[in-house]
């Protein structure tokens, strides 16, 4: 139909099973029921969306717009992770659409090849995040702020104070440097890759502290466990840094997702 895009939410080895397995009465982004387009031996999961709201134009301005790409992701988490419990699956990037569902079968026979072997990579395997925060208002040894009204100069009062707080954070990012290193001595030899992401501020951080540190890494599921605990036990014995571990997810961050097809109005991967 002219009015809707085929969104993409990732590839799958094809299995005549899995539709009825694992994607019956699934919904996916803009609620619309999720379904596979086979071809050969390889297989996407797809479901129709509103041109208006995934098209190429629409997306400059929804991709802006935070409430909304929150919706869509959990939409497009669900399902990604659905597959996983079922079978190795190559997550696509978020609002991935082409024009139809005969473009992407046509992708799937183009990099049939590439496919293959990115889903061998990621068979049984696992991504972990992987977040350090200096926080240094979790050091014990932070003074309280100080009662300028009690201060017979207030003006070196508040210097004082201000030095403090310097030396606390200057405390804390050493501290959580401290950290990334010792994770990558004590738990990098279980993971075969790992994925640098840019630190995260603001709405996107999360909690206390900053973001200093927001790596992925690809870990063997039989190991999966233990690297989880060697990355909290990176940071026992120091203050001022708090470790974030996440998942283990379908391993979105080494997923190299195709290029769609070339074609007026949507069909365009971002």
């Amino acid at each position: 139909m002219d009015d809707q895009l085929s969104y993409v939410y990732g590839v799958v080895r094809s299995v005549a099973s899995l539709e009825r397995d694992a994607l019956t009465g699934v919904r996916g982004v803009a609620d619309a029921p999720v379904t596979l387009v086979h071809h050969g031996a390889m297989a996407a999961a797809v479901s129709p969306v509103p041109r208006s709201d995934f098209s190429e134009a629409a997306l400059k301005t929804h991709l802006e717009d935070l409430d909304w790409l929150e919706t869509v992701a959990r939409a497009h988490h669900h399902v990604v992770e659905t597959l996983g419990a079922h079978t190795t699956v190559l997550p696509l990037r978020l609002a991935t659409v082409y024009l139809d569902d005969a473009r992407v079968h046509d992708m799937l026979g183009e990099r049939e090849k590439t496919l293959a072997a990115l889903l061998d990579r990621l068979a049984d395997h696992v991504e972990w995040g992987v977040k350090v925060y200096a926080d240094a208002s979790a050091s014990p040894d932070r003074p309280p702020p100080a009662d300028t009204a009690d201060e017979p100069d207030p003006g070196r009062a508040y210097l004082r104070q201000r030095r403090r707080q310097r030396h606390a954070r200057e405390d804390a990012w050493s501290s959580a440097a401290a950290v990334v290193r010792r994770i990558e001595d004590q738990a990098g030899d279980l993971a075969v890759a790992r994925a640098r992401h840019r630190p995260q501020q603001g709405r996107l951080a999360g909690g206390a502290g900053e973001n200093i540190a927001n790596d992925a890494y690809l870990v063997p599921r039989r190991h999966a466990e233990a690297f989880r605990a060697r990355v909290l036990q990176a940071a026992e014995g120091l203050t001022g840094v708090r470790v974030e571990v996440t998942g283990p997810w379908v391993p979105y961050s080494f997923a190299q997702a195709p290029e769609p097809q070339a074609a007026p109005e949507g069909a365009r991967q971002r």
